[in-house]
């Protein structure tokens, strides 16, 4: 496996790799949920490359950029062992060189969820998304359904910009107890992982009463609200019952909806969100094969 720490490691690589190329970005201290991107590019790419770089400019002023979990060590046995070809590790200053200016903004869809929560978030990562998809000219790029908003923003990102390459959207990655995977996932004390398993039980729960019949997108948000305001030890952000690719809050769900929530548990923040709809991936369904 190629180690690149320069993005002319990355273009000398690439020069040399003329067969199809898949790429998953990721921040690091990696999970099944990682894996799984992988794994679905090697099943479609004649080459697979990695990345990781925790990314300072999606991080606000009073978040985790400096406490983010780390372990290049590990991250790189994980990644060697699932058959990746090449790992792109760069440095804050390799990526953010002196006098760097040029940031990404993609409007409305970073305006809500997400982006009403962490307002500079989004333009850090269309702008690191950017210039990793530039350096790394991958034909497919693979992301996690568990950043919805930030899937919806790339496509949009990559669509408008005309960027050559195919965004893949994988299912999310539960522990067998629900629990989405997540980085963040280290900080939750065991009463606090217990409580967070709220999260993908509300959004079961919106995806009963959709079952059941219900299409009335207020009384999905209530139930979902209700569910999570009931353990004592999340703070409810948000409730979105959306559009999955405007965003755009729903009345009825007539179609695909994507149901989003966001919760504290102590000093560590969760999203999680499930798809309504026939057309739907059964994204509660998958678990990890590892744990």
């Amino acid at each position: 496996m190629d180690i690149l720490r320069t993005v002319d490691d990355c273009r000398r690589w690439r020069l040399r790799t003329r067969r199809d190329v898949g790429f998953v970005p990721t921040m690091g201290y990696l999970h099944d949920g990682h894996l799984s991107l992988v794994r679905a590019s090697r099943a479609r790419d004649a080459v697979t490359a990695a990345s990781i770089f925790v990314n300072p400019t999606q991080f606000g002023p009073n978040e985790d950029f400096a406490r983010y979990p780390r372990d290049e060590d590990r991250d790189l046995a994980l990644l060697s062992d699932a058959g990746v070809a090449a790992v792109f590790i760069p440095s804050v200053d390799e990526m953010y060189p002196g006098g760097f200016a040029t940031y990404v903004h993609v409007e409305r869809l970073t305006e809500r969820l997400e982006g009403a929560s962490r307002p500079a978030h989004f333009r850090g990562v269309t702008t690191i998304v950017l210039k990793l998809l530039n350096i790394i000219q991958p034909h497919r790029a693979y992301f996690g359904q568990k950043d919805a908003q930030q899937l919806a923003v790339v496509r949009r990102m990559v669509c408008d910009l005309d960027v050559p390459v195919e965004i893949v959207a994988c299912p999310i990655v539960r522990d067998p107890d629900g629990l989405a995977m997540s980085s963040r996932n280290v900080y939750l004390s065991p009463e606090e992982r217990r409580a967070a398993l709220v999260l993908s039980r509300a959004l079961r729960l919106a995806e009963q009463r959709y079952a059941d019949g219900e299409r009335d997108a207020a009384v999905i948000r209530a139930a979902v609200e209700r569910e999570i305001a009931a353990e004592a030890l999340a703070r409810l952000d948000y409730v979105s019952v959306a559009h999955p690719d405007t965003l755009e809050e729903l009345d009825s769900v007539d179609g695909v909806a994507l149901v989003a929530v966001a919760a504290r548990f102590g000093t560590t923040r969760l999203i999680d969100n499930t798809l309504l709809g026939a057309s739907a991936p059964a994204a509660l369904d998958q678990r990890s094969p590892t744990s």
